[in-house]
Parts: structure tokens; C-alpha cells; sequence
């Protein structure tokens, strides 16, 4: 496999994560998540950083363009990055990604688990240092780098 080769695809189709804004109050994470799937999004991996008057909801999604729609048109207010999505098979291969990163220089800013995946399989959301440099490492190890198309139904 070419070294250049994971970067290169991600680069065309990265994985999209929202960082929704939300008052920290009862059943705001219940409308998002109404919302979405009342309209055929799918929550492929999710993690909420609760702070004292208001959260931040991480989100990836199986389609980022209905609900960026959505949320704009709901009044969710949110920012937008490409994060890293990989691929793994087990538990232990949760200490070789992040062996992988550590030779490699690369500064983890978070990661948390996707919740669904086709065929059972795990895969890992990270947002790093540089994305493209990440994204080369893990693939010498053999990590498959997930794109957007990947996760999508």
C-alpha cells in the first residue's frame, strides 16, 4: 500500500464531526437526537462534555449535509471538523493506535468510540495534532483510515 494513500483519500472524503452548542438543560440532547433520527440521520459515534451552564455534543454522523441542514434550520448551533476515523478489531488495538501516534509525534486533542458499525466491526474517532501525519502513521501499521463514504449507509 502506498504511504501517501491514506492521507490522499481521506483528504477527498473525511469524516465530518459536529460540536453542537446546547443550554445545559433536561431533554436538549433528546430533541438532537429526535431530530436526527426522525429524519433518517444515523448517530455513528457520540460523546457530550457537560460544563456547568451548557454542553458540547460530538457527533459523527452517517449524512453531515441533511444534518447540517438540520441543525441550521432547528436553531443547533454548531462548529464543524474533519476528524480521524479508524478502523479496529478489539480492545487491543486500542494501544497501537495510540502507539502508533506516539512514535509518530502526534498530539491526541481527544477520541472517543463509534456506536454503530457495519458487520459488527469497532472503529475509533480522533481528533490529533495533523490529521494527514496521523493518518500516514497509523496506515504503516496497517490501521484502515475510514472515510466519510465508509461510515455512511
Amino acid at each position: 500500500m502506498d504511504a501517501d494513500a491514506p492521507s490522499t483519500s481521506i483528504a477527498r472524503d473525511p469524516v465530518k464531526q459536529f460540536s453542537v452548542f446546547a443550554e445545559n438543560r433536561v431533554g436538549r440532547l433528546h430533541d438532537l437526537i429526535a431530530l436526527l433520527q426522525g429524519n433518517n440521520v444515523h448517530v455513528m459515534a457520540i460523546t457530550v462534555l457537560d460544563t456547568t451552564d451548557s454542553a458540547i455534543l460530538r457527533l459523527v454522523v452517517d449524512d453531515p449535509d441533511k444534518a447540517r441542514e438540520l441543525m441550521v434550520n432547528n436553531d443547533f448551533p454548531y462548529t464543524e471538523v474533519d476528524v480521524l476515523a479508524i478502523e479496529i478489531t478489539d480492545e487491543a488495538d486500542l494501544k497501537g493506535v495510540l502507539a502508533a501516534l506516539f512514535e509518530a509525534e502526534i498530539n491526541i486533542h481527544y477520541v472517543y468510540s463509534f456506536i454503530k458499525r457495519p458487520e459488527g466491526k469497532y472503529a475509533l474517532a480522533i481528533n490529533a495534532e495533523d490529521a494527514d501525519v496521523a493518518a500516514q502513521a497509523l496506515g504503516t501499521h496497517g490501521y484502515k483510515i475510514l472515510t466519510q463514504r465508509d461510515i455512511s449507509r
